[in-house]
């Protein structure tokens, strides 16, 4: 159940919320949240998903590039607004310089962050204060917590004629003021360090996870007229704006993704402090508070569950050929109790963005998997980003 130390790094700017609290308060904020993803409230973000899939199909369409576009900014917009618009109660225009700042906040810190953890001695807090990058750090969190701090301010006027008693079902942040207002099980600085993780899991890894599968999909052309078939057996046109039963439907399109995070996982590594003593199947011992570190990328690469590991064969989700396959061999989510809360948000949101996009554009591959070069900070990244040609449907 508990974090190990390197997740110490984040602990000045996500406090100890979802992602790295332990114990009782981890349990009580899981209790919170854990209603935010219900089918109900995903149900009512699908006309989200839907209008910025469509803001994002004319930023492709107006791009003046003829060979390619570099698709990570725009795909990082597009999952930062409809995290912020759907669970956070805010639409994001990136049209002011506080959204613009926070945009780029979030960018940074994603560098910062990765320079620490690469060198292990500046994940002490201490040792830290020498970095060279520690006054950039300080500055950058006080930009992200000072957005942060107004999107909640902004967001609990609007509710305050609520009736937060009644059985309507809320959404994240909406849950965390009803949280502190009506139970006062959380105050108002555990309701920012929510917000912030949700800032930054609920669109950083998606946005990884869907450049990475655009590129597949480009690359892969029998696939990507497998996912039009589907989407016009389903929603009878191709154009059509799916609906939350649609989504659920779309089955091939749903392997295709999990292909896609089996060989790009968003979090290719994650780490633990054992509960208690382990012994291996290999029968190597491991004492009670040792710190584990489970690399998920090459557990997905390992032929023994998944021959031929550097193909892309969505086909390795069929029914057929998960069910003989170790349920713990496939982790893009985690797995268990601290299991990710947001995956089938993040499923749906996928679906519908790339249905939509593939409805309007015809995707030929620039970058492929034999040209990127892979990088980590919290996150698996290209190096250079992801160039893809998108030609529009006639």
């Amino acid at each position: 159940m508990e974090k190990s130390e390197v997740y110490n790094v984040f602990h000045a700017w996500l406090g100890t919320g979802l992602l790295t609290s332990t114990g009782q308060k981890w349990f009580i904020r899981r209790k919170i949240l854990t209603p935010a993803f219900h089918f109900n409230i995903l149900q009512e973000f699908v006309d989200v998903f839907n209008k910025h899939t469509d803001n994002l199909v004319q930023t492709l369409k107006e791009h003046n590039h003829p060979d390619y576009v570099l698709v990570d900014k725009h795909i990082a917009h597009f999952t930062l607004k409809t995290l912020a618009e759907t669970a956070i109660g805010t639409d994001l225009k990136f049209a002011t310089q506080k959204e613009r700042s926070y945009r780029q906040a979030v960018i940074d810190m994603a560098d910062i962050l990765a320079y620490r953890m690469t060198r292990p001695w500046f994940v002490n807090n201490f040792v830290n204060l020498f970095s060279p990058k520690y006054f950039k750090e300080r500055k950058t969190i006080k930009t992200l917590h000072a957005f942060t701090r107004s999107v909640i301010t902004d967001r609990e006027k609007k509710i305050k004629n609520f009736d937060l008693h009644g059985k309507r079902r809320l959404a994240m942040l909406d849950l965390l003021l009803t949280a502190k207002n009506v139970e006062g099980i959380i105050d108002d600085g555990g309701i920012r360090e929510e917000v912030d993780t949700f800032m930054l899991e609920g669109h950083d890894t998606t946005s990884v996870v869907l450049g990475f599968a655009l590129m597949l999909i480009a690359c892969n052309k029998h696939v990507q007229e497998l996912i039009l078939d589907e989407i016009v057996d389903v929603m009878g046109e191709l154009r059509k704006k799916p609906t939350f039963n649609d989504l659920q439907k779309l089955k091939y399109l749903e392997r295709v993704i999990k292909e896609a995070l089996r060989m790009y996982p968003s979090v290719p590594y994650i780490s633990r402090k054992l509960g208690d003593d382990l012994v291996t199947a290999t029968g190597y011992k491991l004492s009670k508070g040792t710190i584990t570190h489970l690399h998920i990328y090459d557990l997905h690469h390992n032929p023994e569950y998944f021959p031929n590991p550097e193909k892309f064969d969505p086909d390795r989700f069929s029914p057929e050929t998960s069910k003989s396959r170790h349920p713990f061999a496939y982790l893009p989510f985690s797995a268990g109790s601290r299991n990710c809360i947001g995956q089938k948000f993040a499923m749906l949101e996928l679906k519908a963005v790339i249905s939509g996009t593939l409805a309007n554009f015809v995707l030929e591959p620039v970058d492929t998997p034999e040209t990127v070069v892979l990088i980590m900070d919290f996150v698996l990244r290209a190096k250079d980003g992801i160039k893809i040609k998108f030609v529009a449907r006639i």
